[in-house]
């Protein structure tokens, strides 16, 4: 299996890349920006997008979706920030993007398939309406990509349109923190870490 990250933007978003092999179909989860950087990945393993995942609806998430000329999966309650330069917060960083790509609609509990590989839609609000994470079922199992909801020693920031810091807490404590603690954390920013590190030693999680 392939599994890089790619760096991109002002914000450094983490921008994940998965296959099942080289020379294969990719999926691309949360391209916010420098499409150029996720596309030398993509020409080092000659892999074609089949798809992105966007884990939420923030601009720095979604800059490069229409550049790819392929489908975008985003949460129901998300979609609407898609086409929305206010909700986007697009308009914060003096810019107005208003996604035109084919929109795929996902829900809670939904499976994500492509080639050998297997992903589950975890709803996660509060950063965003329809934050999700994405938990690996195949081809390895123990691997979450938990958007801008967890991070290490962090949680996203609930200051923006239609956030809830009470609601982010709540998801992450009843959905990420009843995975196994050795779950490996791939997060929309910054280094990856474990769901026991971020049980144990999160400060923003251990007395609430």
């Amino acid at each position: 299996m392939i599994l890089e990250t790619v760096c991109v933007g002002q914000m450094q978003v983490n921008c994940y890349i998965l296959a099942s092999s080289p020379n294969s179909r990719a999926i691309i989860i949360d391209p916010g920006d420098e499409k150029q950087k996720i596309e030398e990945v993509l020409k080092k393993y000659n892999l074609k997008p089949e798809f992105i995942i966007n884990t939420h609806g923030h601009i720095d998430h979604i800059g490069c979706d229409d550049k790819f000329g392929v489908p975008v999966y985003i949460h129901r309650q998300d979609s609407v920030l898609l086409g929305n330069p206010e909700l986007n917060l697009s308009t914060f960083f003096a810019s107005s993007f208003s996604l035109k790509s084919n929109i795929k609609i996902l829900e809670d509990k939904d499976k994500i398939e492509l080639d050998q590989i297997q992903l589950e839609v975890m709803h996660v609000p509060g950063h965003t309406p329809g934050g999700i994470s994405l938990l690996m079922k195949k081809p390895k199992d123990k691997i979450l990509f938990s958007g801008d909801a967890l991070f290490y020693h962090g949680i996203g920031r609930t200051d923006f349109p239609g956030a809830s810091e009470t609601l982010l807490i709540k998801s992450i404590k009843m959905r990420l923190f009843k995975l196994s603690d050795d779950t490996i954390v791939y997060p929309g920013h910054g280094p990856s870490s474990t769901i026991g590190e971020e049980k144990n030693n999160n400060p923003f999680l251990m007395n609430t």
